[in-house]
């Protein structure tokens, strides 16, 4: 979110928000980057973050210790958007069993969560 900087330079915060940051694992940025424009232009988030760089993920599938090379997806969205958000990830990812994560926002700018709420149907 874009946004210039208040003559006041006054921020106020917001306490206890249905705002949620989802984390997705994605086996490429292709894929990433589909998901990300999907779920913004249907307003299921308001913003998707891809971190560009790889991170390593060590896990357990199938019985065995796998080792993947895998991007990170930051997505912003709302409690109440979070299972269609959740049906729409799940429908386009190519993984069986993809991660898709939701953590809380415990606080935040209250101006930035007001946009997120806006930005999402």
């Amino acid at each position: 979110m874009k946004a210039t900087k208040r003559a006041s330079g006054t921020t106020t915060t917001e306490s206890f928000t249905d705002a949620r940051v989802v984390l997705v694992t994605v086996p490429s940025l292709t894929e990433g980057r589909k998901i990300a424009k999907s779920v913004v232009k249907k307003r299921l988030a308001a913003c998707v973050n891809i971190l560009h760089s790889p991170v390593s993920s060590v896990y357990r599938w199938k019985e065995k210790v796998e080792v993947a090379h895998e991007y990170l997806l930051l997505i912003k969205t709302t409690g109440a958007a979070y299972a269609a958000l959740q049906n729409e990830i799940a429908r386009m990812h190519s993984y069986d069993v993809p991660e898709i994560v939701a953590l809380p926002m415990a606080t935040g700018l209250a101006e930035y969560l007001a946009w997120l709420r806006a930005s999402v149907a």
